[in-house]
């Protein structure tokens, strides 16, 4: 797990659930500008685009399934869940999508489990 790929997953997550709030876009839409824009960044700079864009893509899966669920404490800490079960996933799977839709749906389940048995949540954002 490296820093940056907890970086990159954190921005798609937050800056997903935040657009998804505008009025005239939903989750869906917030997340596809939102990965084409970070795809067409990453290019242009020296990192590898594909693996990076991935992990911000994966981060947006958080970001749109919190607005209705989660808080900006639980919404960061499925975003750290998902970079670690990415991180470890990738070799595994033959390629980034399996690991991208397996670690989302985990680490939203992990958070989500985490609430049913107890776990303090974060207030919803008004």
């Amino acid at each position: 797990m490296s820093l940056s790929s907890v970086t990159l997953a954190l921005l798609g997550a937050f800056l997903t659930f935040y657009l998804a709030k505008h009025n005239r876009l939903d989750a869906i839409r917030a997340s596809a500008i939102l990965a084409i824009i970070a795809y067409l960044i990453l290019l242009a700079t020296e990192f590898n685009a594909e693996l990076y864009s991935s992990i911000f893509f994966g981060g947006t899966f958080i970001g749109m399934s919190a607005p209705k669920r989660f808080g900006i404490y639980t919404l960061f800490s499925a975003s750290v869940i998902f970079s670690i079960l990415f991180d470890n996933l990738v070799p595994y799977l033959s390629n980034f999508g399996g690991a991208l839709g397996i670690s989302g749906f985990l680490s939203i389940c992990v958070c989500q489990i985490a609430i049913v048995l107890g776990a303090p949540r974060s207030k919803k954002p008004l």
